[in-house]
């Protein structure tokens, strides 16, 4: 009997020591920030030092709403440490997917065994997109439990369009990383497309909120369309999550058309 979805299951299995590794590095990272909320959060020292920080620099690290417990969940984990990581997990993962392979040699064997192009892209960016969601149901699950503990005061309903955008942001660096994979067949250049969705993506925010002569940028960055309503305290703009999410989803239909019509190993 033939197994389903076999480069899925490959994909997925072969990666669980590094999906079992980000985990921990969100677990570690959410442990580690949250818990100091109610000892430095909201205090008269805490206003005190963003005070004496530029308001430059404030507004860039989205440090001007982290007196709060929503604003100070979305500005340490959300924004800064948490994007940090998934980021650099998807765009690994979404480099290695094809254009890896493709270096390596091993997408020609896999392809000799009468296996799609169409159906490497599919499975293997399905597999991404399990690896992203068990991450950013873990980051829920671990703020929900700190919610009450840390006195984070945040709304189940606005946390949870907050890791679906959170989820999105992340899948959007790695299906740019998997698509210039695919269409080059070379994994540096996968790595080199979906860091700039991430990397562009906060400098663009950082940049866009200092001035209004520049704010144009806001409108150019995935990162802003995910954080800029403040989705930890205002709850998700929905919109700009089917605009990540689509985004995501017609990166990984070019990678496939592009896979499908060009040579492999030239």
């Amino acid at each position: 009997m033939r197994t389903r979805l076999p480069l899925f299951r490959r994909a997925f299995v072969d990666s669980w020591r590094s999906t079992l590794a980000w985990a921990a590095g969100l677990a570690a990272a959410a442990f580690l920030y949250l818990p100091l909320y109610p000892s430095i959060g909201g205090s008269e020292q805490m206003q005190e030092m963003i005070n004496a920080l530029p308001a430059e620099m404030t507004r860039a690290l989205n440090y001007d709403q982290i007196a709060s417990g929503p604003g100070y969940t979305q500005a340490t984990l959300f924004g800064l440490i948490g994007f940090l990581l998934l980021s650099i997990a998807t765009v690994a993962w979404g480099a290695a997917a094809v254009g890896g392979d493709e270096e390596s040699g091993q997408l020609e064997l896999t392809l000799a065994h009468g296996v799609r192009r169409v159906q490497v892209v599919l499975e293997r960016a399905l597999a991404l997109l399990l690896r992203v969601l068990l991450l950013a149901a873990l980051v829920f699950v671990i703020i929900s439990l700190l919610n009450g503990p840390s006195q984070l005061d945040i709304d189940e309903g606005n946390l949870f369009g907050a890791v679906v955008l959170f989820a999105g942001l992340g899948l959007l660096s790695g299906t740019a990383a998997l698509c210039l994979g695919a269409v080059t067949g070379r994994r540096t250049y996968g790595l080199a497309a979906g860091a700039a969705v991430a990397v562009l993506g906060y400098v663009f925010n950082a940049v866009g909120r200092q001035s209004p002569d520049v704010d144009w940028l806001l409108s150019l960055s995935p990162y802003h369309w995910a954080y800029g309503n403040s989705p930890v305290a205002n709850g998700a703009d929905w919109a700009a999550a089917g605009w990540l999410w689509g985004l995501s989803a017609a990166l990984v239909a070019i990678a496939a058309v592009a896979l499908d019509r060009r040579d492999v190993g030239a």
